[in-house]
């Protein structure tokens, strides 16, 4: 039974949404923050870089402190309001090639410990307490964590008598998406969607494994010295975008390797041969099309590498997935990769224009072979954490990405 709540956001006004929200504080270069910090006295990123005024770094635990009074600063200045009322919020995100459509609410931190909240990756404990000690100082949740949930009709309608309305927020970004927010405020609408959440035996985590494993830290921790705990704080809640398992998309990580671990090209062709049928496809752009397919590019030249299903043992859904595969027949045995997160001879990139990535990056001279995987499915993910089992990292690109302050969550 997974318990989604609503609750009141704190927000922009619609006049002043498009300036306050911005993208993950992470994907913008320093330049681009400079501007936004010079030029947009309403933006968020005021209040994650509170040091700008100072022009110099701080110590984590100043630099938390200083965002939580920035929050306090907006909200004293009415730059952000707290709604009357809790509510669901549901929000679409439109660009080009893609339309997202889910619903922003309130998830529990007891159910992401109780497994109803299914994860599938692993966290570093390390960045877990940061980040808890940063939730704990300011006060409040900007950027949601992705969940998803099997597809549902009952829900399925809210959305659609909602967005037949004129929104609460319509505005197009800098990327050209255009967002749109709807409140849901009615309460037969609130009860409908809770108990079909409520019904659901487990919902997953796409994004945000660290957000959530902090979330719970922070419950945990709040709990222990508040004598009156019941559960129900909004400490034992963490802000979250739910979507339907058929509306996530989900693209895959291309590897890249600095060199071949000492082989010469002969003897690294010959290793994967007992693994894998080769193609040598030459100069032909080449990407995977099915699950146990994979590109590789080497010396100038495009290979295709089959599974040979016969030699290798599929015996639970974490053996099936090829980011796995790649790891135990090639990247940890022949290459000598056996710590995927912090082995510095290893890169990824989000696999976008992937057979020009894959040539480009060796082509350079900093990599020297480079691997495109086909991506995982929904099922594959929901298998993997119903098993309780966790992907290697970089396994999923999943989108949506998610906007910073288009509603705040505050506990």
């Amino acid at each position: 039974m997974a318990i989604v709540k609503p609750f009141r956001a704190v927000r922009a006004s619609k006049e002043n949404v498009s300036l306050v929200s911005s993208r993950p504080y992470e994907s913008y270069s320093d330049t681009e923050i400079d501007a936004q910090l010079e030029l947009n006295p309403y933006s968020f990123l005021h209040i994650i870089n509170s040091g700008y005024r100072f022009q110099q770094e701080t110590p984590s635990n100043i630099r938390f402190k200083s965002i939580h009074k920035r929050f306090i600063e907006f909200k004293e200045k009415n730059i952000l309001k707290k709604d009357d009322k809790p509510s669901f919020y549901i929000y679409k995100k439109v660009s080009d090639s893609t339309s997202f459509c889910g619903i922003i609410a309130a998830t529990s931190s007891e159910d992401y410990l109780n497994n109803t909240i299914k994860k599938h990756e692993d966290t570093i404990h390390s960045r877990e307490v940061l980040f808890a000690n940063y939730l704990k100082t300011v006060g409040f949740n900007a950027e949601p964590v992705l969940l998803t949930y099997p597809d549902n009709d009952t829900i399925e309608k809210i959305f659609k008598k909602y967005k037949s309305l004129h929104p609460e927020y319509e505005f197009t970004s800098s990327t050209m998406s255009k967002h749109f927010l709807w409140i849901v405020e009615d309460e037969n609408d609130i009860a409908k969607i809770s108990i079909e959440f409520q019904q659901m035996k487990a919902i997953y985590i796409a994004d945000g494994h660290h957000r959530s494993a902090s979330s719970a830290l922070v419950s945990t921790d709040l709990g222990k010295i508040n004598s009156t705990h019941n559960g129900m704080e909004s400490y034992n809640f963490f802000m979250s975008y739910l979507i339907p398992e058929s509306n996530l998309k989900i693209s895959s990580f291309n590897r890249f390797i600095k060199d071949l671990n000492g082989l010469t090209k002969i003897e690294f062709l010959m290793k994967l041969d007992e693994w894998f049928r080769i193609s040598n496809l030459g100069q032909q752009l080449y990407n995977p099309s099915k699950k146990h397919h994979f590109s590789m590019y080497l010396d100038g030249e495009f290979y295709s590498l089959y599974l040979r299903k016969t030699m290798y043992q599929i015996d639970n859904p974490l053996s099936d997935l090829d980011a796995q595969i790649l790891y135990d027949l090639i990247l940890s045995p022949i290459l000598g990769i056996k710590d995927l997160r912090n082995d510095d001879r290893i890169g990824y990139l989000p696999a976008k224009n992937s057979e020009i990535q894959l040539k480009k990056k060796v082509d350079t001279g900093k990599y020297k072979v480079s691997f495109g995987l086909f991506p995982a499915t929904v099922q594959q993910i929901k298998d993997i954490a119903n098993a309780d089992l966790i992907m290697p990292p970089k396994s999923t690109y999943i989108e949506p990405k998610l906007r910073s302050a288009l509603t705040l969550y505050e506990f």
